[in-house]
């Protein structure tokens, strides 16, 4: 019964968080902006995404008639559920997770972000609209390459704690958080995930002065929004990660656990939202060479760097 429990709050939890988030958002920017943001239904606009939530529910779900009609409906599906089942390995405390004692922890997660490429390329190509298969194009070489510089930037991340099991990484940080000794990888990794979640100033896949909305163009209804809780929930995802890899996870003085982890995944949401309201978007190769001129070194001199003072310390 506890781990139904566990299993339940954590997916109902993700989903109100992915949502929140969408008001959050709007909030924060109006405010990054000068302006009020969404203030009208209900006190402070607090029922904003209930509102939003029901708009979605009864619009008119429009499938085209141009479109390979069963890839169509399973690619939001797909991008949905694997963002989802990422939740399973990350430990809110030492006692809360579904699956934090994973010793494959942090590779399930890198596994269920390449099932995540399928959402995007398949929903570009089943819509059979140049636009949505252009944004598609997009979002795979952008999620393939910087996948590749995510997972070298935890390299150190992984020689250090020696292991990939989520609980054993935080457990390794009970002296100092990494995001000290792996200040390097945590800023490669932080640069990666913007551009794995399609946030500003990296959503070049949405580019909407190029593309209309990219690889979603032709989604409507549940559809859509399903791919719209799967970005917010990313956010959410990254965020977490960060906490549990660089930032010491649930550890922290005089509050519970369960706090600091919320407190810190929760700033790392707001700063995402900052990035939004403060960075223009780049070009899309500029974005390219970014990760493959820039973050590819970086994080091979990280993981480089790493080695060498932990083969020194094991010699001393």
């Amino acid at each position: 019964m506890w781990s139904l429990l566990i299993i339940l709050v954590t997916v109902f939890g993700v989903l109100g968080v992915a949502a929140i988030s969408t008001m959050l958002e709007r909030r924060l920017l109006g405010f990054f902006q000068d302006r009020p943001g969404p203030n009208r239904v209900g006190p402070f606009g607090l029922l904003q995404v209930m509102a939003d939530a029901v708009k979605m529910l009864f619009k008119q779900d429009w499938i085209p008639p141009f479109a390979d009609k069963p890839v169509f409906l399973l690619a939001p599906v797909i991008g949905f559920l694997a963002v989802l089942l990422s939740f399973a390995v990350v430990p809110v405390t030492t006692t809360w997770s579904v699956a934090g004692t994973l010793n494959v922890g942090l590779l399930f997660v890198f596994g269920m972000m390449g099932l995540a490429v399928y959402s995007v390329v398949l929903a570009g190509w089943a819509s059979n609209n140049k636009f949505a298969l252009l944004g598609g194009m997009r979002a795979a070489a952008q999620m393939l390459s910087y996948e590749v510089f995510m997972g070298l930037s935890l390299m150190g991340v992984v020689m250090t704690a020696r292991s990939f099991s989520m609980n054993d990484i935080v457990e390794a940080q009970s002296k100092v958080w990494f995001i000290v000794p792996q200040i390097l990888g945590a800023v490669v990794f932080l640069l990666a995930g913007i551009a794995e979640t399609h946030r500003l100033p990296f959503d070049l896949p949405e580019g909407e002065n190029e593309l209309g909305a990219g690889f979603h163009t032709e989604y409507s209804g549940m559809k859509f929004g399903m791919f719209f809780l799967a970005e917010y929930a990313g956010v959410a995802l990254i965020s977490c990660l960060i906490t549990t890899l660089y930032l010491g996870g649930w550890r922290g003085p005089l509050l519970p656990p369960a706090a600091w982890f919320i407190l810190k995944a929760g700033f790392l949401i707001c700063f995402f939202i900052l990035l939004r309201a403060a960075l223009p978007r780049p070009r899309y190769d500029q974005l390219m060479s970014l990760g493959w001129k820039v973050l590819l070194p970086l994080s091979l001199l990280n993981t480089v760097v790493t080695g060498a003072i932990l083969l020194l310390r094991a010699s001393a």
